[in-house]
């Protein structure tokens, strides 16, 4: 089995159609300690390739403003998360090209890759946190930096 940066499920190589097949799927997939996926039951356990993140974040709720945001994703199955200190949002930047792969944590090391209109979502957002000077978003109370700064780059 293998899941597509897009977040489709693979089956020998086809897409797996039937989301509440996806869904069943997806509740006892798993990451190890050393990132690797499985599908794992109470009797059976059979490894999953990811090409990049188990889920999509494809839509994104804002309620209120400031520190006091809350930022809350839907994936592609249909699971909400609010980003805060439970549910972290990192940016990762390619070495090359520099281009971002924005993610948050949906649960216990399993992240939702944001879909390019989420991320632009968010980039309308950002606001400039006053300590770093980072341009980021709040959510739950925490400020979540989207952009490299130039210790970074």
């Amino acid at each position: 089995m293998r899941i597509a940066r897009d977040g489709t499920w693979h089956y020998r190589g086809s897409p797996i159609e039937r989301k509440p097949l996806v869904t069943l799927f997806s509740s006892v997939l798993t990451r190890d300690d050393d990132g690797q996926f499985w599908l794992e039951t109470p009797v059976e356990r059979g490894r999953i390739d990811v090409d990049d993140a188990p889920f999509v974040a494809v839509e994104v709720d804002v309620e209120g403003e400031g520190p006091g945001q809350r930022l809350i994703f839907r994936t592609n199955l249909d699971e909400t998360v609010t980003a805060g200190p439970d549910h972290p949002i990192r940016v990762s930047f390619d070495e090359s090209t520099g281009e971002p792969s924005p993610y948050v944590l949906v649960r216990d090391r399993l992240e939702a890759l944001l879909a390019r209109p989420v991320y632009y979502a968010l980039a309308e957002l950002a606001v400039e946190d006053p300590g770093s000077g980072a341009l980021g978003v709040w959510s739950g109370g925490r400020f979540f930096a989207l952009a490299q700064t130039d210790e970074e780059s």
